[in-house]
């Protein structure tokens, strides 16, 4: 006789999974945890491995993408709710009327373009992708809300509930991609203003060499310092790219001729803002025709950095302007209208009603030009400012793109795929199993004419941007004969391209040490490239120590402080004493007194914001006399002593009298900031932010900021034989085993087996989950 109804459409999907998705070892492996998930055409079988990766086998496409927001929501929903309400302007709904200017910065932000051009930006399958995921996360909320048990705590700790998704949701939100250059802009009108045009060459080296021009109808005085300000709510404080701590990555990629296997290397350590949980979430997503493993962000479906079958990628930021700040005159009879050709132009007024906790909702009125969002208008002086951005174009929402490329079989494929990808501006690197490396510049564009885009420009029909070039045209590169590609955020457009995309680039100096461990004779392994992701060899000390070698001082303290860096290896280990002065020296002596040196105080302050230009420093201080004139050398040594004394006395009232007990480390630290203030950490750090493992932090108080908190190296066809690791773990559940339980690995450089074989998996099974499909 045949079971009846509900129970009998559970035991047929029990028994579909058990003999047809499952090997005969993982039956006696961990009982598994069952779910019905309504929307499932078929069972589903996750596998989380011993360090907490999702491993997720489904029929069908649509049930794989169900089947991951249906799990991301169970591993973070805390944070995927929180990103979702900020990203969409939502937060006062929860926190109350203050979050009310957070969430007017957000919506200033939101995509407002048309929906379907939107959803064919991505390719065929975005928008179904997107769909088949906010179901999984809402069927989760579905669960939820009948076992109010499994609530994560953050919920009722904060008073609210989890927000209902849309597919939508996933692609509106840009506040969390990388995009450049209006903070630059801002600070740049600053420093010309302080220093004049020749100033700006301390602050920032632009490549290819240049020298900016402001824009005829500008006056750098003008521009407010805070302009940015009515969107820097939404990044948490401040706009990116103002702080000094700019985000970046490593990556590279070795041919078989140069690894001891035979097979290509893929390794890709991304630097962002360091998070408890991590913005990357590592999955496996395996369905017939795709069969993907890597890391996304938990918020959309799909992976942006790992591999399939055949094919494995990474990616770094690749240096495109996507941004200008525009300046607008105003119509002296109407602030409503600016000035654009030979008449005058109205801003599109948004008037919305922003809920709010324990109160009614508040209106709040948002102004757009034809460039983008309006940030300020100011009457009195009859002009308004407004940002034209990338991110208000169809297919930048960050890294969605990705969809595209994770069928790819070969270069030509990947390529392909690449042509249309909006933003972030990325270096996509590339290798395949048939030995092939190859590399893809890919982002939006902008064509402007005219003008160089590193100032603000006035908004009145001179400076536009004429379109988008077309992406098959931005550089690549494919089986070069050296045997390697390496990408780590510099400039890296070939001589001769036919079209500038930006000038501003992060400094060479993690990109140059890659390269020469990679073109050395040594065959390459896997480990080699776990190690050089976790090199911290600074080469700016490298240049600067040797200056030291025949100075002598009268100081005591700056005798004391030669002693101890004229034999300074410039690896900045976290137990190195020499690192515990030289970077305090450099980044809080050096580097400003240098700048005045050569700017007055106004400027000087401004052009230490990024850090200096130092490789301008570097060279000045190896040939003085061409920098300080008559006597150059002489003066030069002068500014080493007088701050190096400075800076051992400064690192004295830190660490204590005895330099022998001094530890980078004890000065340096890394925190993992959690929205709930659980922050993970400190932990103590090495290295800096000229190192490939790098530490971006606080002038101020040592603290790392920025770095490679997921890091991953392929062994490209043995793809069992890949490792990864993500701090300071995979899950958001606070009292959950994935936490914080890789952080200790991560800060010692020790990644676990990245597992792509079914049987590898199913032998380090930790948990397995069955969607069921509801009856």
């Amino acid at each position: 006789m045949k079971p009846r109804g509900r129970k009998a459409v559970v035991l047929l999907a029990v028994s579909a999974l058990l003999s047809g998705m499952t090997p005969p070892a993982a039956i006696a492996g961990p009982r598994p945890e069952t779910f019905q998930v309504p929307g499932l055409s078929r069972p589903v079988r996750m596998v989380v491995d011993h360090w907490g990766v999702p491993h997720i086998y489904a029929r069908n496409t649509d049930d794989l993408f169900l089947a991951q927001g249906f799990n991301a929501a169970r591993d973070r929903l805390f944070q995927m709710d929180i990103w979702r309400r900020s990203g969409l302007g939502l937060l006062s709904e929860i926190l109350g009327p203050s979050f009310v200017k957070q969430d007017r910065a957000a919506r200033l932000l939101l995509y407002r373009g048309d929906m379907d051009r939107e959803w064919a930006a991505y390719g065929p399958e975005a928008k179904q992708a997107a769909i088949r995921f906010t179901e999984g996360v809402n069927a989760r909320l579905d669960w939820i809300e009948q076992h109010p048990e499994s609530l994560p705590p953050e919920f009722t700790e904060f008073g609210f509930k989890p927000g209902r998704w849309r597919p939508e949701d996933v692609v509106r939100v840009r506040k969390h991609g990388l995009s450049m250059n209006a903070a630059s802009e801002v600070l740049r009108s600053r420093l010309v203003c302080a220093g004049g045009i020749e100033a700006d060459k301390f602050s920032h080296a632009l490549q290819p060499a240049h020298v900016p021009a402001v824009p005829d109808g500008i006056d750098p005085c003008s521009i407010p310092p805070d302009v940015l300000d009515p969107v820097a709510p939404a990044f948490g404080g401040q706009p990116p790219y103002t702080s000094g701590m700019a985000e970046g990555s490593n990556g590279w990629v070795v041919s078989p001729d140069r690894t001891a296997s035979g097979r290509p290397i893929l390794a890709n350590d991304p630097h962002r803002a360091l998070t408890a949980p991590p913005l990357r979430y590592l999955s496996h997503l395996s369905a017939p025709g795709l069969d993907v493993i890597g890391a996304g962000e938990p918020f959309q479906p799909g992976v942006s950095i790992g591999h399939n079958e055949s094919v494995a990628f990474g990616l770094t930021v690749f240096g495109i302007d996507q941004e200008d700040l525009y300046v607008y005159e105003l119509d002296p009879g109407d602030p409503g209208r600016y000035r654009y050709g030979d008449g005058w132009e109205s801003f599109r007024t948004v008037t919305e009603e922003v809920p709010v906790k324990d109160g009614p909702p508040q209106r709040i009125e948002m102004q757009f030009s034809r460039h983008g969002p309006v940030l300020r208008v100011d009457a009195g002086r009859q002009v308004a400012y407004a940002l034209r951005t990338a991110w208000t174009e169809p297919g930048t929402a960050p890294y969605f793109g990705s969809l595209r490329y994770l069928r790819a079989r070969n270069f030509g494929d990947f390529s392909a795929a690449l042509r249309q990808w909006g933003g972030p501006a990325e270096n996509l690197l590339y290798a395949d199993t048939g030995g092939n490396i190859g590399w893809v510049a890919a982002g939006l564009a902008p064509k402007r004419s005219g003008y160089d885009g590193l100032f603000p420009v006035p908004g009145d029909g001179r400076h536009e941007w004429t379109g988008f070039h077309d992406g098959a045209t931005l550089p690549r590169s494919y089986n070069p004969k050296n045997g390697f590609i390496a990408s780590a955020n510099e400039y890296n457009v070939p001589a001769g391209h036919p079209f500038q995309v930006g000038y501003e680039w992060e400094p060479p100096y993690r990109k140059q040490r890659i390269d020469d461990v990679l073109a050395a004779g040594r065959k390459q392994s896997v480990d080699d490239s776990v190690r050089l992701q976790n090199d911290q060899l600074s080469l700016p000390a490298l240049r600067l120590v040797p200056l030291l070698a025949g100075l002598r001082s009268t100081d005591p303290d700056t005798e004391r402080a030669l002693n101890l860096l004229r034999g300074y290896d410039g690896v900045a280990h976290v137990d190195s004493a020499g690192t515990a002065l030289y970077e305090p020296w450099f980044t809080n002596h050096l580097v400003p007194a240098f700048l005045r040196v050569f700017l007055n105080e106004e400027a000087a302050s401004l052009a230490a914001i990024p850090g200096g230009d130092v490789g301008l420093m570097l060279d000045a201080l190896e040939h003085p006399d061409r920098w300080f004139g008559p006597g150059g050398a002489a003066a030069r040594d002068r500014l080493l002593l007088s701050t190096l004394g400075a800076a051992y006395a400064d690192v004295r009232g830190k660490l204590g009298d005895d330099p022998g007990k001094w530890r980078w480390g004890a000065l340096q630290h890394t925190s993992f900031l959690s929205t709930t203030g659980r922050h993970v950490g400190p932990v103590e750090r090495g290295g800096s932010g000229y190192t490939v493992d790098v530490s971006k932090y606080d002038p101020s108080t040592y603290g790392q900021g920025v770095g490679g908190s997921f890091k991953m190296a392929l062994d490209v066809g043995r793809w069992d034989g890949s490792k990864a690791v993500s701090a300071p773990g995979q899950s958001g559940d606070t009292t959950g085993p994935h936490y914080r339980d890789l952080l200790e690995r991560w800060r010692t450089g020790d990644y676990f087996p990245l597992l792509y074989s079914r049987s590898a998996i199913e032998r380090n099974a930790e948990k397995v989950i069955v969607l069921l499909p509801r009856a």
